[in-house]
């Protein structure tokens, strides 16, 4: 049967675009895959492998019974996804994150996807609309969708795109790292896959040291916003450090540099002012990055600021932080339930041009867009996945379930999900939402 159907077209070769082709050769449909790097590159990427992780290399919390996105990575593993097959194969210690070798992924999704008998991989830029003889096609091209395309989009659907910018953290050499001041530990000594409780390394402030530090960062050298920047919101989830520090002196410490549930055993006496932790980035443990510290300082200001955390001053950078523009979708205006495009359905969108936020839900609406363009070109109904799910829950908010006027990226939360009993609470009430879905999940599985 494989030899009578006509491919489906797959554009982006990120976690989205790799995700939905794996699915649709998973099931026996022909996938062409066009990826445009290393023909035309993108602000973002270093790399020609398929689903670069430009930014963090964490897919953030495993923990598939109290976390929404730990409860995502199961649901996906159950699916079959490649992109968690290949995490789980390369991760490193991360505490009670699952974080990943980002060469060593990359390298097995290339490889996975390059090797597939159905999968033909093309290096070449779609500038525009895909041909019309392309009848089933997935545009996973991700925030930095090529101008070209991105704008015979946006013409076609009337629609004028959103933007954020998106921003990457640097990271630092081991061997740079002065640990007799920062030291190893998990928040909680809290272990994770492939972890012991001692992942990630801390830097502890002092009061007046924190004080200091703050002001470096309102006042460091910051690089010029492009006119048609100047109007782009940023993504809360993912603010500039600096951006975070001009909104208070303890804003960071109540952040991504809380103290809590750590301990400096070089001064046990005390409980940090602040902490700055570092979470491995290889396999070989050589790189670390700075969690939550990514931002638009200039290089040169960088590198001195961030040397005035303790155990940093003599940090050597592997990859300095920056700065991009990420352009979404309306897609609740313009897309279907099946991720079609209502004016246009021969296009389906996938991954963070949809307006879904994060590596993990980027590859998962990849996923669900693979399962229903094979279905659709063997015949068969496409049935979407519970509201109760995960892969639910997200399918759901950008296809309809968040409002048109004000939409905004969203990473996978338990606020999507349709309440459980209003009489249980805490980590209960998180519980009963992860038993649901699986159970739920299980059941679509089977039909």
């Amino acid at each position: 049967m494989t030899d009578t159907l006509r491919p489906v077209h797959v554009i982006g070769g990120g976690l989205a675009g790799s995700e939905a082709a794996w699915q649709l050769a998973s099931r026996g449909v022909p996938v062409v895959l066009h990826e445009m790097r290393p023909v035309r590159k993108t602000e973002a990427h270093d790399t020609d492998k398929l689903a670069e992780l430009v930014c963090s290399n964490s897919f953030r919390s495993d923990d598939a019974e109290y976390n929404a996105v730990g409860l995502l990575h199961e649901e996906m593993r159950r699916c079959g996804s490649l992109i968690l097959r290949c995490a789980d194969a390369h991760k490193v210690p991360a505490g009670g994150a699952l974080a990943m070798d980002r060469d060593g992924f990359a390298d097995a999704v290339t490889e996975a996807i390059a090797t597939h008998p159905l999968i033909t991989l093309q290096r070449e830029e779609v500038a525009g609309l895909p041909p019309e003889e392309w009848d089933s096609v997935i545009v996973a091209t991700g925030p930095l969708t090529s101008p070209a395309l991105a704008e015979a989009v946006r013409d076609h659907t009337g629609e004028e795109s959103l933007a954020f910018f998106d921003a990457i953290a640097p990271i630092v050499y081991l061997e740079s790292i002065d640990l007799s001041k920062a030291w190893f530990q998990s928040r909680y000594d809290k272990p994770g896959p492939g972890g012991t409780g001692k992942d990630y390394i801390n830097c502890a402030f002092e009061k007046d040291d924190y004080r200091a530090f703050i002001d470096a960062l309102i006042t460091g050298e910051k690089l010029d916003f492009k006119e048609w920047e100047k109007n782009t919101p940023y993504f809360e989830g993912c603010l500039p450090i600096e951006v975070m520090a001009e909104r208070g002196v303890d804003t960071l410490r109540y952040g991504p540099m809380k103290p809590v549930g750590l301990t400096n055993p070089h001064k046990p006496e005390r409980r940090p002012y602040a902490v700055v932790q570092l979470r491995q980035d290889n396999a070989l443990g050589t790189l670390y990055n700075l969690v939550g510290f990514q931002t638009k300082l200039r290089h040169a200001e960088q590198a001195r600021i961030f040397r005035m955390i303790p155990g940093l001053e003599n940090a050597e950078f592997a990859r300095l932080g920056g700065m991009h523009r990420n352009t979404f979708l309306n897609s609740p205006r313009i897309l279907d339930g099946a991720l079609r495009l209502k004016s246009l359905p021969r296009l389906r969108f996938a991954g963070q041009v949809t307006g879904c936020e994060g590596y993990v839900e980027s590859a998962a609406v990849g996923l669900l867009a693979g399962r229903f363009a094979a279905a659709e070109r063997l015949g068969q109904e496409i049935s979407t996945p519970p509201v109760t799910t995960a892969l639910g829950a997200i399918l759901g908010h950008i296809t309809g379930g968040a409002e048109a006027e004000t939409y905004q990226p969203m990473n996978v939360n338990f606020g999507l999900f349709p309440p459980v009993d209003d009489k249980i609470r805490g980590r209960e009430r998180k519980l009963a939402y992860t038993r649901r879905a699986l159970a739920d999940l299980d059941g679509w599985l089977k039909n």
